[in-house]
C-alpha cells in the first residue's frame, strides 16, 4: 500500500513535467478564441466610428472657421455702411447745391463771388467722390442700362423714343454700391412702349 502511494506521488510529480494532463497548467483565459475575435472586431468597428466623427469634426470646425474669417472680413468691408448711407444724402444735397451754383453763375452773371462759390463747391463734390472711391462706395449709372430690381426702384415710366423698352430713361435719385453691395436703390424712370 506504501508503494501505491508512492507511486500516485510520482504520477503526480511527473505529471507535473508533462503538463498538458494536468488541467493546472493548462493558460487561464477568461475569454474563447471566438469571443476574442469578436472582440476585436467590436473594437475595429469603434475605431472606425471614432475616426470618421473625428473626421466630421475636423470639417466642421474648418467650415466654421472659414465662415467666421468671412464675417469678419465683411464686417470689416461693410462695417461702414450706414455711415456710408448718412454720407450718401450729404452728397446728394453738395451736388443739388453746385447744380444751382452752376445755374446762377453762368457767363451772363456778371458776379464773381457766385462763380468762385460754383468752382469751390465743384472741387468738394469731386474730392467726396474720389474719398467715396477709396472706401469702395461708388455712384451707379444706370442711364441706358437694363433695370434691375436689385439695384434700382422704379418711380415712372416714360415713353420709349429711340430706346429700347426695359431700359432706364432716367435717375431721379442716384444709387451706391458699397464694394458691390446696393446700399442706396437708384430710383429710375423706365422706358415703356408707347401706347396710342
Amino acid at each position: 500500500s506504501p508503494c501505491g502511494f508512492s507511486t500516485a506521488a510520482q504520477q503526480r510529480s511527473t505529471g507535473d513535467e508533462c503538463g498538458p494532463e494536468d488541467p493546472r497548467d493548462e493558460p487561464k483565459h477568461p475569454l474563447s478564441d471566438c469571443a476574442l475575435e469578436h472582440k476585436a472586431i467590436k473594437l475595429e468597428e469603434q475605431v472606425q466610428d471614432l475616426t470618421e466623427r473625428y473626421r466630421k469634426a475636423l470639417a466642421d470646425s474648418e467650415n466654421v472657421r472659414r465662415r467666421t474669417q468671412k464675417f469678419v472680413e465683411d464686417a470689416k468691408l461693410f462695417g461702414i455702411q450706414s455711415f456710408c448711407r448718412d454720407l450718401v444724402e450729404v452728397a446728394d444735397i453738395l451736388e443739388k447745391t453746385a447744380e444751382s451754383a452752376a445755374e446762377e453763375a453762368e457767363p451772363s452773371n456778371p458776379n464773381p463771388t457766385l462763380k468762385k462759390i460754383y468752382e469751390g463747391l465743384s472741387l468738394i463734390e469731386a474730392k467726396l467722390q474720389s474719398v467715396f472711391a477709396k472706401h469702395g462706395l461708388q455712384k451707379m449709372n444706370p442711364v441706358g442700362g437694363k433695370y434691375d430690381p436689385y439695384d434700382h426702384e422704379i418711380v415712372c415710366h416714360v415713353p420709349a423714343e429711340g430706346m429700347q423698352p426695359g431700359t432706364i430713361a432716367l435717375v431721379t435719385q442716384d444709387g451706391y454700391k458699397l464694394h458691390g453691395r446696393t446700399i442706396r436703390h437708384a430710383l429710375v424712370g423706365v422706358a415703356v412702349e408707347s401706347q396710342e
